[in-house]
């Protein structure tokens, strides 16, 4: 019996459109909520990221600005429109593209994102506080996986759940994150020795490598929940996941395509943390009167 295939393009339309609501509320309050996207260089793949942000926030009612840096800027002059934007009212959410050109120091660069504005959970602050479970936002690739894993009911607490992948982006928050849901959680890497003997133990298995199709049947546990952030394109354009799809949906419980899996989840991600950061500054804003 093959898998039962997790539609994150559905699920991402339904949760959109319940926070278009949220969105909608705080406009008619005179506080639509607004995202700036900031890009430096002309890395085409970023270009198409942010064109894709911002008209996911049209779509969703978010207000969007795109600050555009060429390949040579100085970084002093990228931090201070950051700084800029932080003190902005119409503003709630800031993010920068990455990866930056490589004169730029990312870590400074992130840590000039006001924590309250960090709708991408890049900063320090938010990093670090996983560990405690008390981030202002959580980020959104891994919060994604861990809405998913709601929406079809699969059940966390007391499983054995494997991240391959250690990436600050995905793969270290999405560990910290089953953790503080009560899973029993591995950490393992495309290096890993006797890889297949940690995948073949997980309840869930969360994929994040960059290597196409590594994760075959044979090293997944029958009836396991398969969760494949990987994407890439292979020769002749088609997209392929890190997971190999036709196999291993044949032996999972539950499984994610690529595309449609956990990328829309993705950005819709970043539209819910971006309303919630309006929100939180309306009820700063009527706690202040």
């Amino acid at each position: 019996m093959s898998a039962t295939m997790m539609d994150g393009t559905g699920l991402a339309r339904k949760v959109r459109a319940e926070w278009k609501g949220r969105a909608q509320l705080l406009a008619g309050n005179g506080n639509q909520p607004g995202l700036a996207v900031v890009i430096v260089g002309d890395d085409a793949a970023s270009r198409v990221y942010v064109r894709n942000k911002a008209r996911a926030c049209s779509e969703t009612g978010i207000y969007s600005e795109i600050h555009e840096f060429p390949e040579n800027a100085n970084q002093d002059e990228v931090i201070r429109r950051i700084q800029e934007l932080n003190g902005s009212p119409r503003i709630h959410g800031v993010l920068v593209q990455l990866p930056l050109p490589r004169h730029f120091e990312s870590a400074k660069v992130i840590a000039s994102i006001a924590v309250e504005k960090d709708v991408d959970s890049f900063h320090l602050h938010n990093v670090g506080a996983l560990l405690t479970g008390s981030t202002v936002f959580a980020p959104c690739t891994p919060l994604g996986v861990m809405k998913m894993l709601e929406a079809y009911g699969v059940e966390i607490e007391g499983r054995h759940a494997v991240v391959v992948g250690r990436s600050n982006i995905v793969g270290k928050p999405m560990a910290l994150m089953l953790l503080q849901k009560g899973a029993t959680v591995t950490i393992c890497t495309s290096k890993t020795r006797d890889l297949a003997e940690h995948t073949s133990r997980a309840d869930i298995l969360v994929v994040a490598t960059g290597k196409p199709r590594m994760i075959t049947a044979g090293m997944v546990k029958s009836g396991a929940t398969v969760i494949d952030v990987g994407i890439n394109r292979m020769p002749g354009g088609k997209l392929a996941g890190d997971v190999d799809f036709d196999s291993v949906r044949e032996k999972a419980g539950y499984i994610t395509p690529v595309p449609g899996g956990v990328g829309p989840m993705t950005i819709t991600m970043l539209l819910c943390n971006t309303i919630e950061a309006a929100e939180r500054a309306q009820a700063r804003s009527l706690a202040a009167k």
